[in-house]
């Protein structure tokens, strides 16, 4: 077993702080973290057994030790992807699983539809696929999550002026974080943070998610969020399930929380209708959050199982 860190410079000024874990003759997989801007703050191996993989991790433009933090320029997704592809040149890997979960599944679809080939096998979790209805979903007072947490929403919207979408959420979160008065910014940041993490879990913690994080976190989070949703991801509507038809060759395991009030179970169905050799399994006692015990013993049954299957095979590099 083996782990270092190393830094990635990639274009426009931006540099990537990278991760390696497990055996290094492993199965190459790439995890990706969630948010936008979560970061892979040390704790992403578990759903790994680390003899059979080789564990490739890296925080995205803007977040975690990628420089510079809180970086908006340069940062779409379609940066993301090709950040992606420079960290597996660099390590010459030739094809890899790629493992990601909400945002990190959103941007692992992306990814594969961009660069098929290099994709052995996507295992995803808390599908969110980016579309008008999924922004809706999460953000908008009438529609999704405001309605199963109205209580949390009033904490979360009480930041911000009238508004009668999600993009005017979006756009006067925006401004608040840009704001010169520190304090006003901070109590926006926070506010954002606690609003995803008030209905992250089907039981919420009985804390605010921000008392626990760092304040790191938190801005990185909760602005590169904004920043993405505010652009629609960057990609046009109903991109994923246009371009399905590019992973078919791909096997694909999906999980998904059946309460999960971030990104609707319905997301993840329809998903798994547009990708025929997709496997779906919907966790009765789940919500969004990778830590609840049925989500996370799915995962690792999931890894353990592709293990079996592509143990075998030889790693060839470039």
């Amino acid at each position: 077993m083996s782990s270092h860190s190393f830094k990635l410079p990639v274009t426009d000024g931006h540099t990537l702080h990278i991760e390696r874990a497990g055996n290094p003759d492993g199965i190459p997989v790439l995890f990706l973290h969630g948010g936008p801007g979560a970061g892979i703050n040390g704790n992403y191996q578990w759903p790994f057994n680390l003899e059979d993989y080789n564990v490739v991790a890296f925080d995205q433009r803007g977040c975690g030790q990628s420089q510079p933090f809180g970086g908006l320029e340069h940062n779409s997704t379609e940066h993301l992807v090709a950040d992606i592809e420079a960290i597996r040149q660099h390590l010459n890997i030739s094809s890899w699983c790629v493992f990601g979960g909400s945002w990190g599944a959103t941007l692992a679809l992306v990814y594969a539809i961009a660069h098929p080939a290099r994709v052995r096998h996507l295992m995803l979790r808390g599908i969110f696929l980016a579309r008008q209805q999924d922004f809706d979903w999460f953000l908008h007072p009438n529609s999704g999550a405001a309605q199963v947490y109205p209580d949390a929403y009033q904490n979360f919207k009480a930041q911000v002026s009238q508004y009668q979408s999600s993009s005017d959420i979006t756009d006067a979160y925006y401004k608040l974080f840009a704001s010169d008065d520190e304090n006003i910014a901070q109590k926006a940041l926070s506010a954002w943070f606690n609003w995803e993490g008030a209905i992250s879990k089907l039981l919420p913690d009985a804390n605010p998610s921000s008392d626990v994080a760092s304040s790191q976190q938190v801005k990185s989070l909760a602005l590169l969020e904004c920043h993405y949703l505010k652009h629609q991801c960057f990609i046009e509507e109903n991109y994923i399930l246009a371009n399905a038809q590019k992973l078919h060759a791909i096997p694909i395991d999906i999980v998904h929380g059946r309460y999960d009030m971030v990104c609707a179970v319905s997301s993840a169905y329809e998903l798994h209708r547009a990708l025929p050799q997709s496997t779906l399994s919907i966790i009765d006692n789940a919500g969004h959050s990778a830590s609840e015990q049925g989500i996370r013993k799915q995962l690792v049954k999931i890894t353990a199982d592709a293990a079996i299957i592509l143990k075998p095979r030889v790693h060839k590099t470039l």
